[in-house]
Formats: C-alpha cells, sequence, structure tokens
C-alpha cells in the first residue's frame, strides 16, 4: 500500500510540474514562415547574441545594444532576414534599456502568446522569418497608442534613410 502511494504522490508532483506556464506558445510554432532555415544556417548568419535573441528567444542585458540611444532617421529592420519592423518616427525613450517603438509597421510584426515567466504577455516576432523580437506592452506614450513595443537590439539592423529622403 505504501510502494502504491508513493507512485501516485510522485506522478502527481510529475505531472504537476509541466504546467502550461512552462510550454512554448504553439501559435509561432505552427506557423509556416516564408523565410526558414536550418539552426545551422541561422548559427553561420547571425552573432551569437543575435542568434540566441531571434532563435531562442533570449533577452538582451538592458542598456546594452547601441540601438538604444539612435536618434537618426531610418528604419529598423530584422537582423535575421531583413523585413522593416519598425520606423524611426516611433521610437521612443521608455528608459527601460531596450529600443522601444510605439507601434509596428503592420503586417511585418506577428503576435504570440508567451507563457514562460508564468503569466501571460505578448511576444512580437518577425512576421516574415519568425524570430522573436521582443515583446508589447500597454505602458507607452498615452498621447499616441499607449504601446510600448520592447525590442532587443540584437534582433534588428538599422537602415539609415538617404539624405536625398529627408
Amino acid at each position: 500500500m505504501k510502494i502504491l502511494s508513493s507512485i501516485i504522490v510522485f506522478s502527481a508532483l510529475f505531472f504537476s510540474c509541466n504546467s502550461p506556464a512552462q510550454k512554448k506558445s504553439t501559435e509561432k510554432e505552427q506557423k509556416n514562415f516564408e523565410i526558414t532555415k536550418s539552426d545551422a544556417q541561422w548559427k553561420a548568419q547571425l552573432s551569437s547574441l543575435a542568434y540566441n535573441v531571434l532563435r531562442h528567444e533570449a533577452t538582451e542585458p538592458a542598456f546594452s545594444s547601441q540601438l538604444n540611444d539612435n536618434h537618426n532617421k531610418g528604419t529598423y529592420v530584422c537582423a535575421g532576414c531583413g523585413t522593416p519592423v519598425f520606423k524611426s518616427k516611433h521610437k521612443f525613450d521608455s528608459g527601460t534599456g531596450w529600443p522601444s517603438f510605439d507601434r509596428e509597421i503592420e503586417g511585418n510584426v506577428a503576435f504570440s502568446v508567451d507563457r514562460k515567466l508564468g503569466f501571460s504577455r505578448t511576444e512580437e516576432h518577425c512576421a516574415t522569418c519568425g524570430g522573436h523580437l521582443g515583446h508589447v506592452f500597454n505602458d507607452g506614450p498615452r498621447e499616441t497608442t499607449g504601446k510600448r513595443h520592447c525590442i532587443n537590439g540584437a534582433a534588428l539592423k538599422f537602415i539609415p534613410k538617404d539624405e536625398k529622403e529627408r
């Protein structure tokens, strides 16, 4: 009887540790992206940090990206595939240590639910290659959208606006 009780307790503990909060969102995983590459191809193309952020949903350290203080005019593109994802005119200083925008380029950023921390957050990723960009929160500038797209600088490349376009 003690063995049966132990098995039941062990089973209950084992299955309770496998909560939905620890599972990755399946929305992103089930989508077929226009650009797909093997893990080896992504590793060869990206820096170690960009690879970990874009392909493994890591977060770069706050205040570590040079793009955080970039105030030039232009477009921010996905570092994985070059898809335009944010415009400089929508960038603002959130004080959080990551590049922040009040809106994305519609259609180029996709959203899913991230439950890795035990609660739901809105994750955003490139709609073309699925690369993890960051998260969107509802604490942005109230005079615009009220959104704060908190983005890893390692997930972006900046393309300056041509002088003749200014």
